[in-house]
C-alpha cells in the first residue's frame, strides 16, 4: 500500500473487523473506527461513512495509539480480541465531552486481566481530570458497573498542554487548541513522519488558538481534523463552503500534505458528504472525508 492510498478494506466497519497488521518491520498506519460528531447516528442514510462517534487508531513503530474514545472504541476493542494477549496501548483524549469518552465503558480489552492501557488527558473545563471524567460516566444511574470492575491495568497521566510524551522513538507533542472546550491537539512524530490530530475547530478561530494549531500541523504528512458546523438546533451548513474552509485554509498555510476531515454532523448523510468531498478536493486535491474502516499508510 503506497503513501496515503486507500486500502482494499475501505468499507463500512461492520463488514470487516480486523486489527491493523502489517508485514512491514515498522509500519505507520492510521485507521478510523468512528467518524461522527456529537452523538452516534446509526442510519441507512450513513452506511458508507458510518455512525459511530470519533475514534482513531494509529499503529506506529510497533505501538498502538488510540485518539479519542467515542463509540468507535467499542468496535476497535472487538478487533483487538483477535490479537495475542496481553495487550498494551496508549489512549489519548482531546477533551472529556461525551462524544469523546462514551465508548470507554464498552471497551472490552479493559475488562481483561493482564492487559495494560496508558490513558492521557488534560483537565476538563470544570477542573475534572480525565480519570474522574471516565469514572463519573460509569457511575449509577448512568452505567451499571463502575470503572473499578475493569481488570486490566489502567495508568492515568495528566497532560499539561505544551508538553510532550515520548514512547521510545515515537514523540507525541501537545497543544491547547481550543480554550473554550479545553481541547488538546496532538502531533505524532516518528523519524521523518508526522501526523497531526487536532479536531475541535470552530467557525471563528481566535488568533491564539490558530497559532497553536499551526504549530501542531506544520508540514504534517497527515492532518486529521473536523469541519465546523452550526449548533444542533440548526442542521444546515450556511454558507455552503464555510464549514470546511477553515480547515483547508490552515492546511494550505501550514504546508500539510494530506487532509482528512472527520467528526461529521449527525444530519450529514452519505450523498451530502460525497458532494462535500468533491467540493473540498477541487480546492485541496489531497483531501478526504473520513469513513469508518478507512486505513491510510503513512510510510
Amino acid at each position: 500500500m503506497s503513501n496515503f492510498e486507500l486500502s482494499d478494506s475501505q468499507t463500512y466497519i461492520a463488514e470487516q473487523l480486523s486489527p491493523i497488521l502489517s508485514s512491514q518491520s515498522k509500519p505507520f498506519h492510521v485507521r478510523f473506527w468512528g467518524v461522527r460528531g456529537l452523538i452516534p447516528t446509526p442510519s441507512t442514510h450513513n452506511s458508507r461513512y458510518g455512525g459511530n462517534t470519533g475514534c482513531v487508531e494509529m499503529y506506529v513503530a510497533g505501538k498502538r495509539l488510540v485518539f479519542d474514545g467515542g463509540t468507535g472504541l467499542r468496535i476497535l476493542g472487538k478487533t483487538w480480541q483477535e490479537l495475542e494477549p496481553p495487550l498494551e496501548a496508549h489512549l489519548f483524549f482531546t477533551n472529556s465531552q461525551s462524544n469523546r469518552i462514551q465508548g470507554f465503558p464498552f471497551f472490552t480489552p479493559a475488562f481483561i486481566a493482564g492487559n495494560c492501557f496508558h490513558i492521557y488527558g488534560t483537565a476538563a473545563s470544570n477542573g475534572a481530570s480525565i480519570k474522574q471524567c471516565l469514572c463519573d460516566q460509569m457511575l449509577q444511574p448512568h452505567f451499571p458497573y463502575p470503572l473499578q470492575v475493569m481488570q486490566s491495568t489502567l495508568e492515568f497521566y495528566h497532560l499539561t498542554p505544551g508538553k510532550s510524551v515520548e514512547l521510545n522513538d515515537v514523540k507525541i507533542t501537545t497543544a491547547l487548541i481550543n480554550k473554550n472546550q479545553r481541547s488538546i491537539g496532538y502531533r505524532i512524530s516518528w523519524g521523518e513522519y508526522k501526523v497531526a490530530y487536532a479536531t475541535d475547530l470552530h467557525k471563528v478561530i481566535h488568533s491564539e488558538d490558530q497559532t497553536q494549531i499551526l504549530q501542531i500541523i506544520q508540514d504534517a504528512d497527515l492532518w486529521i481534523t473536523n469541519a465546523t458546523y452550526t449548533p444542533p438546533t440548526d442542521n444546515k451548513h450556511e454558507p455552503a463552503e464555510s464549514f470546511w474552509k477553515p480547515a483547508v485554509d490552515m492546511a494550505q498555510k501550514a504546508g500539510v500534505k494530506r487532509l482528512v476531515i472527520s467528526y461529521h454532523h449527525p444530519d450529514d448523510h452519505d450523498d451530502f458528504l460525497d458532494d462535500v468531498q468533491t467540493e473540498i478536493q477541487s480546492v485541496f486535491p489531497k483531501a478526504l472525508l473520513a469513513r469508518e474502516g478507512l486505513i491510510l499508510s503513512i510510510n
